[in-house]
């Protein structure tokens, strides 16, 4: 007798059915399921001019630090400072060359090949990507993994910069879940990230940076 066979006989037992009972349960659970209407999206109407003050608000309140700029040629001075004598790796987000990050001296882009890509990110301070979106109603980046952005480069470096124009800026998950209502069709991975890596230990003492970057910045450009 498989497992299987065992959890239904012992379901007939308490409920004192024949054999043929549990088919029918079965069939009629699968029916109900067939029948139960589509997931509703609650995307608020707001302003979209909004998005970027709340994602902010919602960002830094979590321990991140927000920056906006108004174009890309002003997101080098923005972060300059942070990245003084920082070892650095970028992505190859089409965005960041165009925002001038992968042509400072410091950084190192342009990989292809994952070993290599993995050694650097395991050796650098910080790595800087771009995002896919951004949810304002929870300060949430969020990455699909692809050759122009490896996970590594958000995951692995101690510190993580996002950088990214305002127009994907979204409201909420919703909003992205009415964009890419199947991510998996798109990507091997989505990574949602809330705000700096933390966890707790058993007396719920927080400790930063163990399963991810312990900082994190993001840089929003108005124009793009």
């Amino acid at each position: 007798m498989t497992a299987r066979e065992q959890i239904l006989g012992d379901i007939r037992k308490a409920l004192k059915g024949a054999a043929g009972q549990p088919a029918l349960i079965e069939a009629a659970s699968r029916s109900s399921l067939e029948q139960l209407p589509a997931p509703t999206l609650r995307i608020p109407r707001s302003d979209r001019n909004l998005y970027a003050d709340l994602f902010g608000q919602k960002f830094e309140n979590l321990g991140g630090k927000c920056f906006r700029v108004r174009n890309t040629s002003a997101v080098v001075p923005a972060i300059t400072e942070l990245l003084t004598q920082k070892s650095v790796v970028a992505s190859n987000s089409p965005f960041l060359r165009k925002c001038g990050i992968t042509g400072l001296p410091q950084v190192h882009a342009g990989f292809t090949e994952r070993d290599d890509l993995k050694e650097a990110c395991a050796s650098v301070d910080i790595g800087i990507t771009s995002a896919d979106y951004a949810l304002a109603a929870t300060g949430t980046l969020v990455m699909l993994a692809s050759p122009d952005e490896a996970r590594l480069v958000s995951l692995l470096p101690p510190s993580h910069i996002a950088i990214f124009p305002r127009s994907r800026l979204l409201a909420n998950f919703d909003e992205l879940l009415s964009i890419l209502p199947r991510p998996a069709d798109q990507t091997s991975s989505m990574v949602l990230i809330t705000g700096p890596s933390r966890t707790a230990d058993i007396e719920q003492r927080l400790v930063r940076g163990v399963h991810g970057p312990g900082e994190i910045f993001a840089v929003i450009v108005d124009e793009e």
